[in-house]
């Protein structure tokens, strides 16, 4: 009895453990770390001030529930300069290792009636 509750306490742990190491998805607004929360929305004007900031070596951070946190894999934002971004990845403080980027889903507008 001892040994099967001691391997369902392992597995558990294992699962765990597996679940935490695939990342977790946050969702935000490309900026660049000379405006950082400046550009918390998405828009036409952020895209462009970011990618000049990019272009003059700064570099692209994720805002994100009032946090800013620095990106590691660069290259992969180019596209998404000054839009809404999902971020699949791990933090660690304020920096996020990505695993994936995509455009954020569009919000659904509520109607009035």
């Amino acid at each position: 009895m001892i040994k099967k509750s001691m391997m369902l306490c392992l597995t558990v742990l294992a699962a765990g453990c597996l679940t935490y190491a695939m990342g977790k998805s946050f969702t935000g607004t490309v900026s660049d770390s000379n405006c950082g929360a400046k550009h918390a929305t998405a828009s036409d004007e952020a895209a462009a001030c970011v990618a000049k900031c990019v272009s003059g070596g700064g570099k692209y951070v994720l805002v994100s529930g009032g946090k800013v946190y620095q990106l590691d894999a660069q290259d992969k934002f180019a596209d998404f300069a000054g839009k809404s971004v999902k971020v699949t990845g791990t933090a660690k403080g304020d920096a996020i290792t990505v695993a994936s980027v995509e455009a954020a889903p569009a919000k659904k507008s509520k109607s009035k009636m």
